[in-house]
């Protein structure tokens, strides 16, 4: 394959936290798609999309994670147009920016846990979001960060 000057060539595995950090995350996580591997689609991130998946995991993934003291996986990170139409996405999903994660800790009574939680931290003052939704009957959570639109917008 070939990289344009537009595609974001991640600069280590693990993405960075911006105070210098180890991150639990990184990159090849938030953009793996199987979907996207058996229907040959390029699922990297621009560059702006590569910069806003780093914000995702500085402002909330990380911190999450530190909280829950436990693995998060991320079942859904960045998805191209292409893919995202594929797999059902919505056209104006914060996923195609490079905003949004679906994320698993377990069964779907730790993933209510897990969404308590984050509401907590978020009452806290500890993070902000943008979306918080419950999805899938609670097989995974969506949660979203886009600079600007910090709403807090939470959906059960």
């Amino acid at each position: 394959m070939t990289t344009s000057n537009t595609t974001a060539k991640p600069e280590s595995p693990l993405l960075g936290r911006g105070r210098g950090e180890a991150s639990y995350f990184s990159i090849q996580e938030l953009t793996a798609s199987a979907t996207a591997l058996r229907e040959g689609i390029d699922n990297r991130p621009s560059k702006c999309a590569y910069h806003l998946l780093h914000v995702l995991v500085d402002q909330l993934l990380d911190p999450i994670r530190e909280a829950w003291g436990e693995p998060i996986v991320i079942s859904s990170g960045y998805r191209c147009k292409q893919l995202n139409a594929l797999v059902g996405g919505v056209k104006n999903s914060h996923h195609i920016l490079g905003c949004a994660a679906d994320i698993i800790a377990g069964n779907r009574t730790d993933h209510r846990k897990l969404f308590k939680m984050i509401q907590k931290m978020q009452q806290e003052g500890r993070i902000k979001f943008t979306q918080l939704i419950w999805e899938g009957d609670g097989r995974w959570i969506h949660i979203s960060y886009v600079p600007g639109n910090l709403k807090c917008q939470v959906i059960e």
